[in-house]
Order: structure tokens, then sequence, then C-alpha cells
């Protein structure tokens, strides 16, 4: 990690220091940090809005764009979609210097005008994170593995309306108590698919209270290769044997990622 960008990161930590503003989310020498940031900014009727922001610093960030993700439980899709689109407008004009803390004043003071603007409000309802150029384009494969869902059918609508909204398809396995997520599409996505996973109170706990899910492992990832089915869509799909199960990878090409990974979670 370059000097500047932990520096940054440091800085960051010590001006959010209240409860829950900030969190790193993951670290690493390839793809660089992601963390979220917990902030409020004025919105219609001078009213406090609270906002999610989650950005992801490549590893030849400041020269490149971070990757911005906005959520908000007071704003709809469209409008996320259109906050975040602003703020990567305002970090062109911020490239080779850091720019996290200025980006997050700057959405302070500008978040009324945006949700103002007539075009807010028509977005597709995608939010989704910049390219960077540590990303390879085409399609990416990801297995996931969950330990357990609790809240099975709010969790199951969940996780397919976060697959449409990022145009990621798969598939959704339940086996016994073993379930896998299958993720294809775009890298970018399946990376901010995994933030929202982590991120979102997607479950409840024993008592029944929503809590965020925190055993969720990603089993396997690579690009798409030629042996490897294109799925066209994401579906639920429930098997009675591992035998079936089985069956779904092969069909798919993935029979070698089958046996090193799934196989050692029915021993």
């Amino acid at each position: 990690m370059a000097g500047r960008v932990r520096e940054e990161l440091s800085a960051l930590a010590a001006i959010f220091c209240g409860p829950d503003e900030w969190e790193v989310l993951s670290r690493s020498e390839t793809d660089g940090t992601v963390f979220r940031i917990l902030t409020k900014a004025e919105g219609f009727m001078d009213a406090d809005i609270p906002l999610e922001l989650v950005f992801h610093l490549p590893v030849n960030y400041p020269s490149c764009l971070p990757g911005i993700a906005v959520s908000s439980e007071h704003l709809t899709r469209a409008q996320c979609v259109a906050v975040k689109e602003k703020l990567l407008q305002q970090a062109e004009k911020l490239l080779s210097e850091p720019m996290v803390h200025e980006l997050v004043l700057w959405v302070q003071q500008s978040l009324k005008h945006i949700l103002n603007q007539p075009e807010t409000g028509s977005g597709s309802g995608q939010c989704t994170f910049a390219a960077s150029t540590t990303v390879d384009d085409g399609l990416w494969i990801t297995l996931l593995h969950l330990d357990h869902m609790r809240a099975k059918t709010k969790y199951v609508k969940t996780v397919e309306k976060w697959a449409s909204d990022l145009r990621l398809t798969g598939r959704l396995m339940f086996m016994g108590k073993i379930i896998l997520i299958l993720l294809q599409g775009d890298r970018n996505s399946i990376k901010e698919y995994l933030i929202l996973q982590k991120t979102s109170k997607v479950d409840v706990d024993s008592s029944g209270k929503k809590c965020k899910e925190k055993m969720i492992s990603v089993l396997f990832e690579t690009k798409v290769q030629t042996e490897h089915k294109r799925f066209l869509a994401f579906e639920v799909k429930e098997y009675s044997s591992l035998d079936e199960l089985q069956k779904e990878f092969e069909t798919a090409g993935l029979k070698k990622l089958f046996s090193e990974f799934v196989l050692g979670l029915v021993k």
C-alpha cells in the first residue's frame, strides 16, 4: 500500500471516529482496500438523510478513480445511482490526489441539489462500482458458501434482487444443509455483491433480531474459461442428493470446482 494512501486511511479513521462511522471491509495487496463510511447529508425539507458510502481504493489509486457504492434506507435505488454518478464526476476532478474526505464533504453539501434535479429518480436502480484499471474485463465466476439462513424466504428474495440489480447470473443452491451461491458476470458487479452481502442486514440471529452475514466464505473466483457454461439467468434450485448437485456443476463445466471445493463441505 502506497504511503499516501496509508496516510489517507489513517486520517479518515480519525475523522470518522463516531460509533459505526468507519469500517474497513477488506484489504489486499492485489485488490486494494474497501471501506465503509456512514454519514448524513441534508436532503429534502432540510432533513438529515443517513448515507452509507462504500469506497474501493484500487492499488493504483489515486491515479485512477475509486470504486463507489451508495445506499440509504431513505433513498430509492435510482437516487443512489444519481448520487454515485455525481460523486464519480466530482472524483474525476480530483485525480492524483487523496480525495475521499473531499468527496464526503461534497456529497454532504450537494445531496439536496442532486435530489432536486429532474433526471434523479429515472435511473435503472443499479448501484455498481466504477470500473477501475485494476479489474479485468470479461465474465468472472465466483462460488460462495453460506453457513446458514434463518430467515430463508426474505434472504432468498434479497439475493435474487441483488443479482438482478447487478446483472449477475448463476445459481443459489440448497442441498441438505449446504448453501452455495454461484455468481457469473462482471467482476466489479461481483465485488459489489460481496459488499452488499457483508454489510446489509440480510438475516436474523438466534433471537430474531436483524443481522449482517458474518459466516460467508469465497470458495473460488476466476475468469470464465471456454469450458464454462454461460448462465442465462439467476435461479434458485434445491437438490435432493449430492449426485444431483454434482450434475449441475458438471453441466456447467465445473466438475473440477465441485471436486476441489464442494465435496469437502459434505464430509
